[in-house]
């Protein structure tokens, strides 16, 4: 793989050399400003300058819908054919008929699976903070189903209302029917939907790396300029985080697909430097992103959501409850909301009235959507200060830029 990229090599050589030559007189200078360039834009937030950071943000906002609406001005023909086909579909929706059945099941599957992949790509396409969410969205989910699974016996939940909401079915199954298998075919199209979606959202540092290679240029990006610095100091590589790095590189540079798929397939916080590697050693798309899909949707996505049906199942659900209510002094007080919320899920299901419902649920529902609701407003702000960064890195670039022509 190395191999495919030795002219830009050559390139990136012998811009090196004229920089050294005359365009950079002083590397460490360059490097100190760059430092503080970084440490300046990193002080852009909106708890410390709240008004430049907005101004930045908009003006962002506004590049970056000037920038796509030029490109897909220039794949107007691509536009044109989806305006088309958006056209027909519409019309087919609005249409009376006998389709109208199947229409209404694809709408359905479609803005199911639309959902979880969404959730999937902001869980990892680097937006702001990214926002989790598996520990928000998909893995409360598995373990809604899992404890009503295993209270009814049954997975053959009632459509509608599921899986808006999950109610048991009014056919009678014996105890202990219920599979982990038929649990885990009941969460498949979600699972892999929010798998396939965290696989999409780790293609920007691959498409980054590969046109700096291919171009010769040196974007101003931190964890690019970051895996250049480490293959600088390979050799020299000490620490553990570092050797930790190196090793996800060499794997993925020479084992290839495999490599990709082995690192795709584990919780893995270092992926990202897998489609740096693949990005700059120019992995064809394919390989890269085939693999990162079979590791992510496939394999990574069913170990977790083993995971937690394992974690949720009835007996350890009840013996985990037992031991809260072991810890001396707080225990009961503490085991007591988690005994009233379960209670008020089995009487969701068996269709009881809600008048009967503990305030327990109430307590633990109020605090489990207020953590929601902060983590997706800390998501948010974080998108405008790293919107409103990339604006000063713009006109930092452009001062560079004008120094450069003086």
């Amino acid at each position: 793989m190395a191999e495919n990229g030795t002219d830009c090599d050559q390139r990136r050589v012998g811009m090196i050399k004229e920089q050294h030559n005359g365009n950079f007189t002083d590397s460490s200078l360059l490097r100190e400003r760059k430092q503080r360039d970084r440490e300046e834009r990193l002080n852009i937030v909106l708890w410390r300058q709240p008004l430049v950071t907005l101004q930045y943000f908009f003006l962002e906002t506004l590049i970056n819908l000037k920038e796509w609406t030029i490109k897909l001005w220039h794949r107007r023909s691509i536009l044109v054919s989806f305006l088309l086909t958006l056209a027909v579909l519409t019309a087919a929706y609005y249409i009376e008929g006998a389709h109208q059945q199947y229409v209404r099941y694809m709408e359905k599957k479609f803005f199911w699976c639309a959902y979880w992949v969404g959730l999937g790509i902001l869980s990892s396409v680097g937006l702001g903070t990214g926002l989790h969410t598996f520990l928000l969205y998909l893995g409360p989910h598995i373990a809604s189903v899992t404890l009503a699974a295993y209270e009814c016996n049954s997975v053959n939940f009632p459509e509608p209302p599921y899986p808006d909401q999950i109610i048991c079915p009014d056919e009678q199954t014996t105890e202990g029917s219920i599979s982990l298998w038929a649990i885990i075919s009941k969460v498949r199209l979600e699972a892999c939907m929010w798998g396939a979606g965290t696989a999409i959202g780790e293609l920007p540092p691959y498409f980054m790396a590969r046109a700096a290679r291919l171009s010769g240029a040196e974007p101003d990006d931190e964890e690019y300029q970051e895996f250049e610095e480490m293959l600088e100091h390979a050799e020299t590589a000490q620490d553990f985080a570092s050797r930790a790095k190196l090793a996800v590189q060499n794997l993925v540079q020479k084992v290839g697909f495999f490599g990709i798929l082995a690192c795709a397939s584990i919780p893995n916080p270092l992926f990202d430097l897998a489609g740096i590697t693949c990005g700059h050693f120019l992995v064809p798309f394919w390989t890269f992103f085939g693999a990162t899909l079979i590791g992510k949707a496939v394999i990574k996505m069913h170990i977790q959501k083993l995971f937690v049906i394992i974690t949720f199942s009835k007996h350890i659900v009840e013996q985990m409850v037992s031991l809260i209510g072991a810890i001396p002094s707080i225990g009961p007080s503490l085991q007591k909301p988690f005994q009233e919320y379960l209670e008020a899920q089995r009487i969701k299901l068996h269709h009881r009235s809600a008048s009967g419902v503990p305030q327990g649920e109430n307590w633990l529902s109020w605090m489990f959507e207020k953590l929601v609701i902060v983590m997706v407003c800390y998501f948010i702000l974080s998108i405008i200060n790293s919107m409103a960064q990339s604006y000063a890195k713009r006109l930092q670039q452009k001062m560079y830029s004008e120094e450069k022509t003086k």
